[in-house]
């Protein structure tokens, strides 16, 4: 009894599809050189599939899967590529997105307004750099903290700060 559990544990099988319906599975045995060639594919395919939200085959129904997704209930419809010509034949889906990344004008223009704030900051107060650091290297830190760092009261330290945003921001609206 023992020897025929352990014969049914190393047997392979792979998911034949019925032609007529589909979604109607049946697992054919198959040789352990057959499985070696075979599933490395299928599952590098149902990853793919499940990485890009179109494999929707819950755990329970991984053994139906052969690759053929096209062929599978459990595979999203409705994706749409966006490089897909659109009906029309005016462009693609693609074109019609707005990019949500920045523009090269905004990046600039915020890389500049940065280093006229730090160069302020830096007029403000000796110790910017090692302030920045600090908040640099762990931006939950406290004024407090940062005040014991510097050797400075916690109140004058805050206070100190209050002005330091009150000029900084002039600076940002000029």
């Amino acid at each position: 009894m023992k020897n025929s559990k352990k014969s049914n544990e190393n047997k392979r099988f792979y998911p034949l599809r019925d032609s007529e319906t589909p979604s109607k599975v049946t697992l054919v045995p198959i040789t352990e050189e057959q499985y070696r060639f075979f599933y490395p594919d299928i599952w590098a395919t149902q990853k793919c599939e499940q990485y890009h939200g179109r494999c929707m085959c819950t755990k329970r129904y991984l053994w139906k899967c052969d690759g053929q997704c096209d062929l599978c209930e459990y595979h999203a419809p409705d994706t749409v590529s966006l490089d897909e010509p659109l009906p029309d034949g005016n462009g693609t889906l693609g074109d019609y997105i707005p990019d949500s990344n920045p523009s090269i004008e905004n990046i600039i223009a915020d890389r500049d307004l940065l280093k006229r704030l730090i160069a302020r900051f830096r007029e403000l107060d000796p110790d910017a750099d090692r302030i920045i650091q600090m908040r640099l290297n762990n931006p939950k830190i406290s004024d407090r903290k940062i005040a014991e760092a510097l050797g400075r009261p916690q109140r004058t330290f805050a206070d100190q700060m209050k002005r330091y945003y009150t000029e900084l921001h002039k600076e940002k609206n000029k």
